[in-house]
């Protein structure tokens, strides 16, 4: 028995000797295999990376919108299918530069562009289905919006990281950053923060505040949630506790001091959605959209698309005051007629358009009536049509046209207005790219009349002289404008018409200085055909309706370059209440 059990003991001890090495060898075997794979996979990574090029942004992130701004800078609107504007990075203050990072990516100065936890994240909620995970970087964010597909794929995730680390290594911080601000999207229809600072805020982006900026990070998270902040009070609140907490971080990272912490405050954002304000705006793009294609030679489909920046002559506060004041005195009943009103303002000896009022409603009349409009002149050309006066290029057909465009017609007197220096009228002053100025607008100008033409023809806009009246300097006139309408209209100023009383066809009013020239124009249309504008004015005749617009529109103007009381008030307005239209204060 002994000897069996001590040859069992011999074979047991052989065999846990052959299994501890049969054991080794498969561990070994495991590791190298394992080694391969991880070898394998580095090389395979290495080959992907350099196979991996950074494509090109997609033509929607490299397609910009064209803004177009007032004389003062004011924003007047765009054109272009997006709404965003690229802008360096220089024009991006650095404090919104790091609300930003502290809101999306806090170790993007120094991190590789990618961030590895979110990416095994968003692998697992891709493999169990579960719910898509973000945390991207900045980086990683920017190569998703700009240069790929939103697809949600294990693919396109490794390419994405790929891409990202490739950027990182290839292109500056800064670079980066530049890209993601002017590509990502803030809600409200705009992409970029330049966009965004207008939407939001009314602003460029070089003009945000510490707690604007702020407010703008905040957004990025969920923009079409936020988009209703300052509307909607739910959504504003919850913006400004995340708004608090970008701020929390900014100071605790030292981008912002505690003194700047304690002193920010929750902005307040422009109302979403914005109101129906802008219609009668688009025929002010319209003409100086036209003007910009043409002085850069390209079309205005080219220019709606090509991120420029159109500084026009408008004065758009004037302008929306003047639209105001045209929809308070346009009488509702018209008797199944429409009543037109055309406005137009421009700076004598200069021609830069101050206001543009061409319709009501774009929507419904896209047609300019103050530059397209050609409305039956009747005595509206008469004092250039007296014996003797000789007009130059390009007035000298006037006096025979028989239904000039109340822009026509302004540019006549603003050359009497400048002593006979015709200045051809223009929209645009300057127009930049990318903060490089690609065009400057400069007057072109012409004498039109002489001394003695302009000085006859200022004689004659105090009264209603026939062509073939004697003349002399001083002579006493009979005013056209009478009663409470010559009353608020400076001395240099004709109305004018085709047919009167019940038989009134058109209205003209012209008043100018030699700061501005003012033309107010009515004629009416009924069923697509014109119509008499008597009896459609309300209380007051057509004439008087016209001098009362006119007053009190060059009222508003500050009566520039007269003086005494311009248009008060219109008369049935004393002792009533109404909306006040302050006179703005002109440079």
């Amino acid at each position: 028995m002994s000897t069996r059990l001590r040859t069992l003991r011999t074979h047991l001890r052989h065999a846990r000797t052959r299994l501890r090495r049969t054991r080794t060898r498969r561990l070994r075997r495991v590791l190298a295999a394992l080694l391969v794979l991880f070898l394998t996979a580095c090389a395979g990574l290495v080959v992907a990376y350099r196979m991996t090029g950074i494509p090109d942004p997609h033509p929607e992130t490299v397609s910009q919108s064209t803004v177009f701004v007032d004389a003062e800078g004011e924003y007047l609107g765009r054109r272009g299918p997006v709404d965003r504007q690229d802008i360096s990075l220089e024009q991006v203050p650095r404090h919104v530069q790091d609300a930003v990072i502290a809101a999306e990516n806090r170790s993007f100065r120094t991190d590789s562009g990618v961030a590895p936890t979110a990416i095994l994240r968003a692998a697992i909620a891709t493999v169990t289905g579960g719910e898509r995970q973000g945390g991207s970087t900045i980086t990683q964010q920017y190569v998703k919006n700009a240069l790929l597909t939103p697809e949600q794929s294990l693919s396109r995730k490794a390419r994405e990281a790929l891409i990202a680390v490739k950027l990182d290594r290839t292109r500056s911080k800064d670079d980066i950053l530049e890209g993601y601000l002017n590509t990502v999207y803030f809600g409200r229809g705009a992409a970029g923060v330049e966009s965004a600072a207008r939407n939001y805020f009314g602003v460029g982006a070089k003009d945000l505040t510490v707690s604007q900026g702020a407010a703008l990070a905040a957004i990025v998270n969920l923009p079409s949630y936020y988009e209703r902040a300052g509307a909607d009070a739910k959504v504003t609140g919850t913006l400004e506790r995340r708004w608090a907490w970008v701020l929390d971080a900014m100071a605790d990272s030292g981008a912002i001091s505690d003194r700047e912490r304690t002193a920010a405050r929750f902005p307040a954002f422009r109302f979403y959605p914005p109101g129906d304000t802008d219609g009668g705006r688009q025929y002010l793009i319209d003409a100086a959209s036209a003007e910009a294609a043409d002085r850069l030679g390209i079309t205005e489909d080219q220019l709606a698309r090509g991120g420029y920046k159109v500084h026009t002559t408008f004065d758009l506060g004037l302008q929306d005051e003047t639209a105001e004041l045209v929809r308070d005195r346009t009488p509702a009943d018209t008797k199944g007629a429409r009543l037109h009103t055309a406005v137009v303002a421009t700076v004598p000896g200069d021609g830069a358009v101050r206001v543009l009022y061409g319709g009501a409603d774009y929507a419904h009349q896209p047609f300019n009536d103050a530059v397209d409009g050609a409305v039956e002149a009747g005595t509206a050309t008469e004092p250039f049509t007296y014996a003797g006066i000789r007009l130059g290029e390009p007035l000298t057909g006037l006096p025979k046209e028989a239904a000039p465009t109340p822009m026509r017609l302004n540019s006549a007197y603003a050359t009497v207005a400048a002593g006979g220096e015709y200045a051809t009228p223009y929209t645009v002053t300057k127009i930049t790219r990318g903060g490089t100025t690609v065009h400057t607008a400069r007057p072109e100008t012409r004498t039109a009349m002489g001394e003695k033409e302009t000085a006859v023809v200022t004689e004659l806009m105090h009264g209603s002289l026939g062509p073939d009246a004697p003349y002399a300097p001083g002579t006493a006139v009979k005013p056209v404008a009478t009663g409470v309408g010559a009353a608020f209209l400076p001395v240099t100023s004709h109305a004018a018409g085709a047919g009167s009383g019940p038989g009134a066809r058109t209205v003209w009013q012209s008043v100018y200085s030699p700061r501005l020239a003012l033309t107010v124009a009515l004629f009416a249309e009924r069923g697509g055909k014109p119509a008499r504008v008597a009896g459609l004015t309300g209380e007051y005749p057509p004439a008087e309706h016209a001098a009362l617009q006119a007053g009190e529109v060059w009222r508003l103007a500050g009566s520039p370059g007269t003086e005494g009381p311009a248009a008060e008030a219109w008369p049935e307005d004393k002792g009533r209440t109404k909306p006040k239209l302050e006179p703005r204060p002109r440079p």
